[in-house]
């Protein structure tokens, strides 16, 4: 991406999942996301493949640990199994990603029950102004017509300094 263009041509976005990942939604954001010309990839916490909530298989492409927040330009937090929830809302490294992605005034998309990860990880839906942030967008799982467009608008946006404090609240 060249500075000044609004698109999310090579933006690295993270798609985080697990074992119990609604796979309808993490799929159909990736290939929105390629299709937009941006670079989505699965992030995990381990290697391998994860059994999504369809049935199928989704191939993880790297690490939480490996690829840290700071190498990606925005995250997805989707939904899924209440298992795969508490598996994230307990995990060091995804708290920290996400943590990290709103720290640094990045978009984040969650979806569903995800948001119980994203509060988990001090993600808040409103600043201290009483305003959305318009960095961080929150759908119900089945909302993909609506959830794309805005997503991209976010990511294009880049950052979202609304949100930032200085010096970083703990």
């Amino acid at each position: 991406a060249r500075p000044g263009e609004r698109t999310i041509r090579t933006r690295r976005v993270a798609i985080l999942v697990a074992d119990g990942v609604n796979g309808e939604s993490a799929r159909a954001i990736h290939a929105g996301l390629a299709r937009e010309e941006a670079v989505p990839r699965f992030v995990g916490l381990r290697l391998g493949r994860v059994q999504s909530t369809d049935g199928n298989q989704i191939e993880v492409d790297v690490t939480a640990e490996a690829m840290p927040s700071v190498l990606f330009d925005a995250v997805v937090v989707p939904g899924g199994h209440e298992d795969m929830v508490k598996v994230f809302a307990n995990a060091g490294p995804v708290l920290e990603f996400i943590g990290q992605q709103y720290r640094h005034c990045k978009p984040i998309l969650v979806l569903g029950n995800g948001r119980a990860v994203a509060e988990r990880a001090g993600v808040k839906l409103v600043l201290r102004s009483g305003e959305l942030d318009s960095g961080v967008l929150y759908f119900q799982e089945d909302n993909f017509g609506e959830v794309l467009p805005q997503f991209v608008e976010a990511i294009a946006a880049h950052r979202h300094f609304a949100r930032e404090t200085d010096p970083p609240q703990v």
